[in-house]
């Protein structure tokens, strides 16, 4: 089994986080753990392929909720965290004793367009490219260091699912290749 141990933060369907579980044994890592802030489809992806699931509820109070994950985490003990599709910004806490080694996807070029609406932004802008970004997590908002970029081309025509789909597959293949990278020590952690 590998040694180098990736928990992966998400909130949606879980395609990233399951083109990171079937590459696991060819890339050298570990999956411990997925985690969510509620039940969402990633959990039932991450259970069929028998990795553990722990819900961290969002609450209300955001320090207890980053006291809370930044426990979880520690029990876990991961070499890397992976934040795929985690739509939740990572409190003090959790950055205080895991800063340097959470990594996060983003579905354009930062530093263009960064938030929650990239794709969006990216079509508004009438940009005749953007990308996927990985980077290194920190206080803001996808203001990090940037990793690994693949640019995307955006087509006539192209519509924010249209691009969006062409993106999320390339960002699960730079993904893929990122967090192999970081395993094999060709990235470093901050």
């Amino acid at each position: 089994m590998a040694d180098f141990r990736v928990v992966v933060l998400a909130s949606g369907a879980g395609t990233l986080f399951t083109a990171l579980a079937k590459h696991a044994d060819q890339i050298g890592i570990h999956i411990v753990g997925l985690i969510a802030e509620a039940q969402v489809p990633a959990c039932e992806r991450a259970r069929e392929l028998d990795v553990p699931v722990t819900v961290v509820p969002f609450l209300d109070d955001r320090v207890k909720w980053d006291q809370n994950l930044a426990t979880e985490l520690s029990r876990l003990k991961p070499s890397l965290i992976v934040c795929a599709g985690f739509m939740k910004i990572l409190g003090p806490v959790v950055l205080r004793f895991h800063q340097g080694k959470i990594i996060n996807t983003h579905p354009a070029l930062l530093p263009d367009f960064p938030g929650a609406h990239a794709v969006r932004d990216a079509l508004a802008a009438g940009v005749t490219e953007t990308g996927t970004t990985i980077h290194f997590v920190d206080k803001g908002v996808d203001t990090g260091e940037v990793i690994a970029q693949t640019r995307v081309k955006v087509e006539p025509g192209d519509t924010q699912e249209s691009l969006h789909e062409r993106i999320k597959q390339a960002e699960r293949e730079l993904l893929v290749s990122t967090v192999s990278d970081f395993a094999q020590g060709k990235v470093t952690l901050r």
